[in-house]
């Protein structure tokens, strides 16, 4: 089985730093995309940031020149750096993963998700 293991997450006063991780784990043979989601309180999940297993990324608008995406492909983890954060950022934040398993198969997972709080 594969698991998606996420930490990082926390209170932080607006205009502060978060960096989250996600580590994968189990039967992996290569990861594609790694991305983040976020799901504020009410509000339908949306999409944050994508990285590629090239390294190439993209972001939302909203935390585009705030938020970093990167990738150790050597521990199967991707990491969101957030700088300048804003209440509006508070969310819950989940990593996404396509990986590829021992049968060459790939499939979509889920981390279980971190709470990040942002004071005004």
């Amino acid at each position: 089985q594969v698991q998606l293991v996420e930490s990082g997450g926390g209170l932080v006063q607006a205009g502060g730093s978060l960096r989250l991780s996600c580590a994968a784990s189990g039967r992996i043979k290569s990861i594609n995309g790694m991305g983040w989601y976020r799901q504020a309180p009410e509000k339908q999940r949306e999409w944050v940031a994508f990285i590629r297993s090239g390294g190439s990324t993209n972001y939302a608008d909203s935390v585009k020149g705030r938020f970093t995406i990167s990738r150790d492909n050597t521990k199967n983890t991707v990491f969101l750096q957030m700088n300048s954060l804003k209440p509006e950022d508070t969310a819950v934040y989940y990593c996404n993963a396509a990986i590829v398993g021992p049968f060459a198969l790939e499939r979509d997972y889920w981390g279980q998700g971190t709470q990040v709080t942002v004071s005004s």
